[in-house]
């Protein structure tokens, strides 16, 4: 059986268990229904606080690297202008 297969039955058994869940639930319709409500936002705050944490974390990292990123630069900058100096003293000395 392959993967998609299973996350298919999967899903469809967790989908009848709910039903059955709430149909035998000892709440009445509008208590479940306040239940799954405030499931829900629990759910979707607990969804936006970790989507603003994965923002943060991501705005970190990324200004991390751009931090290396600079340091490289100047590095190579560097390396190129020390090139540069070393080309401009060996042409002087074939030039005498």
């Amino acid at each position: 059986m392959r993967t998609t297969e299973k996350v298919v039955w999967l899903s469809a058994g967790a989908l009848i268990g709910a039903a059955v869940a709430l149909l035998y639930a000892p709440q009445s319709g509008q208590e479940t229904r306040k239940y799954l409500r405030r499931k829900a936002e629990d759910a979707r705050d607990t969804i936006a606080e970790t989507g603003g944490q994965v923002r943060d974390t991501l705005a970190e990292t990324g200004e991390s690297i751009a931090k290396a990123g600079r340091r490289v630069y100047r590095k190579g900058a560097a390396a190129v202008e020390g090139a540069s100096e070393l080309i401009d003293r060996g042409r002087r000395r074939v030039e005498l």
